[in-house]
């Protein structure tokens, strides 16, 4: 790496510098991070805090997130850099954007949206496979001031037409259909559905067609919506320049689940979001001007919104927009080719997608076939890296494998370890230290905090740094009740975990996947980081599940390497006794099942509360974010009979 690793044991000083600025002197900091925007009203003011705990950055500044993604580097004289590769494994087809081109795009079809009736404030629904022109539709929404609702594509008629209803869109944009790996999702049967269920339907329905999937917006004019075609609309539409809109106006809607059934609408503002984005890609990333990032998520999770849509284009770099999967398109070599064609500087993904790859390819025979030479870093978040797929990563890839822990909600990452700042020593199973401006604390159940290495509730101190949250969608109620009440002065993370004595952060697990074992308070995701070490062990999940003796016990599901074949018996007598000896017999771990697939989200997590239901045979809803439900259906089979 170009920069210094330090010792293990010490902290970087660049590092703790800039952490202590960030939390003694916020608004000095962040002020300073605020001079890579290109403001239209610069801010004078950081943080405004007559409202708490709803606090604003940037509260006297006014900027267009879209001119700073793409005009200023026109502007600049970058318009023949690369912006966008586009590269779908599914069709197959490749294309590189220059930032002139992809502009031209985003200005026409901002202009698109703005004949449709679509002002700054208003909501527009994204609902669009992996193609760029999801990433151009969010663009031009930023580009005139709309806020758009992404809902990842193939969701339920549904579960998008709730999103539609609390979003209240004047125009959803859609694409005919998306493919996966042996099949293809058309959208607009879908789409028609959800329109006709909503009772705040939108206007206006515009449609992308995919030259490969039936349908078009022809065969829905009928309907009450106005459908139209995205190609048509654009022929006739006139550039749409860029609008300039209050730091704190929205910038997007992107829902998660809540515990309601009702989604959460998580608001995104313009200011904060720039500023915290364009500071991360530099500092976190070591990202910047001619390097190649590749996040290989999707643009329905916050992943894709953050950092495949803004953040490498607000500091003037190429993203990789990727239609595939990790494996089957066409094999386990899929991301080294992607990485070796397009000179990938960093990959960015789940660590789902690193055990997939290793489960079908363990010796990595597939990534000797190319030269993946022009990647710095691999980085990884959304579920904790386990220590055994990290050390086969950095043993196979020869570079640093970094986790990093971040949520929906935050919109990057609460942990690092800050590649462009200070690099740190890298623990296996960490993620490293908390990010400047994020005050994170382990407390327990009475929101006493505890000593260094005790496990506990993870909560960060308010107010939250930008680029964080500003509230729910029409839901200040919510918020407050869903992530301020449980700990005053605190932003409840929902998950657990400890500090060490160096000040790294150990993530274990979500709040709900602590078991209570006969009065003893458990972590099922210090289990699962034994199991995960056991040299046949391709990827696991431990479960609580009732026992009528002693409230609750941990069950293991467990997949195989490719090619591993041992008696389950013996797995078992294995594992157990590898738990026994690093968490104690008072874990009780004795069933181990040994299953083909977990089942999991479309970005990765494994369903445990779905597969906590299947075990203790009580009634459960198949997900909408369910990546395959077959997976579901065959752990039934297998778990009842």
């Amino acid at each position: 790496m170009s920069r210094t690793e330090h010792a293990p044991g010490t902290r970087a000083e660049a590092y703790a510098i800039a952490f202590e600025e960030s939390l003694e002197h916020p608004d000095t900091f962040w002020l300073a991070a605020a001079d890579a925007i290109a403001w239209d009203s610069a801010p004078t003011l950081a943080l405004d805090r007559s409202n708490a705990p709803m606090y604003r950055w940037f509260p006297d500044a006014t900027l267009n997130t879209c001119f700073n993604a793409l005009d200023r580097h026109v502007r600049d004289g970058h318009g023949d850099e690369p912006a966008l590769i586009y590269d779908s494994a599914m069709v197959p087809t490749k294309r590189t954007y220059t930032y002139s081109e992809l502009l031209a795009e985003v200005a026409r079809f901002a202009g698109v949206l703005a004949g449709q009736g679509v002002a700054a404030g208003d909501r527009v629904v994204i609902y669009m496979p992996m193609i760029p022109e999801a990433a151009i539709a969010m663009l031009a929404c930023a580009r005139i001031g709309a806020v758009h609702s992404v809902v990842f594509g193939g969701f339920a008629a549904k579960e998008l037409a709730t999103r539609i209803d609390d979003a209240q869109p004047v125009v959803l944009v859609t694409a005919s259909g998306g493919l996966e790996p042996g099949r293809t999702v058309e959208y607009l049967p879908i789409v028609d559905q959800a329109v006709e269920m909503s009772e705040y339907p939108p206007h206006t329905v515009i449609v992308k067609k995919r030259p490969s999937i039936h349908g078009s917006a022809t065969d829905y004019r009928d309907r009450g919506a106005l459908w139209s075609d995205w190609d048509d609309l654009a022929a006739d539409a006139a550039d749409a320049d860029p609008v300039p809109v209050a730091a704190t106006d929205p910038l997007y809607i992107l829902y998660t689940s809540g515990t309601t059934g009702k989604p959460k609408g998580v608001v995104r503002d313009n200011g904060g979001h720039a500023v915290a984005l364009a500071w991360s890609m530099r500092n976190l990333y070591d990202i910047g001007p001619g390097d190649v990032m590749w996040s290989a998520s999707d643009v329905g999770w916050v992943v894709g919104h953050s950092y495949i849509v803004y953040a490498p284009l607000l500091v003037g770099a190429t993203t990789v927009m990727y239609e595939g999967k990790p494996v089957g398109t066409p094999d386990a070599g899929a991301f080294w080719r992607v990485i070796e064609e397009h000179n990938v500087s960093a990959l960015f993904t789940a660590p789902t997608a690193i055990r997939a790859i290793r489960k079908a390819d363990p010796d990595a025979v597939e990534l000797a076939k190319y030269d993946v030479s022009s990647m710095a870093t691999l980085f990884t978040a959304g579920e904790r890296l386990d220590p055994d797929t990290y050390s086969w990563a950095t043993e196979k890839l020869g570079v640093p494998v970094v986790d990093h822990w971040w949520q929906t909600e935050t919109g990057w990452a609460i942990c690092a370890n800050l590649r462009g700042l200070d690099p740190m020593p890298i623990k296996a199973g960490s993620s490293t230290v908390p990010t400047p401006g994020y005050r994170v604390g382990i407390v327990d159940s009475e929101g006493v905090p505890v000593p260094s290495g005790t496990e506990g509730n993870i909560v960060i101190a308010l107010p939250l740094p930008p680029g964080t949250l500003a509230g729910l969608w029409r839901d200040e109620e919510r918020f407050v009740k869903s992530y301020l009440s449980a700990f005053d002065g605190y932003y409840l993370t929902g998950d657990t975990g400890f500090i060490d004595d160096d000040g790294y952060v150990f993530v274990l697990g979500r709040s709900d996947d602590v078991i209570n074992v006969a009065g003893h308070r458990l972590s099922t995701g210090s289990m699962e980081a034994v199991v995960a070490s056991h040299p046949a062990v391709a990827e696991c999940a431990v479960i609580g599940i009732h026992d009528d003796l002693k409230g609750q016990r941990p069950s293991g599901y467990v997949v195989l390497k490719a090619g591993v074949e041992i008696e389950e018996d013996i797995l078992r007598t294995e594992l157990v006794a590898m738990v026994r000896e690093q968490i104690g017999a008072v874990a009780t771990f004795r069933d181990v099942t040994v299953v083909p697939a977990l089942p999991k989200t479309r970005s990765g997590k494994i369903l445990r509360k779905t597969m906590r239901q299947i075990a203790d045979n009580v009634e459960y809803a198949v997900p909408s974010t369910i990546e395959d439900a077959s997976v579901l259906d065959a752990l039934e089979k297998l778990l009842r009979g």
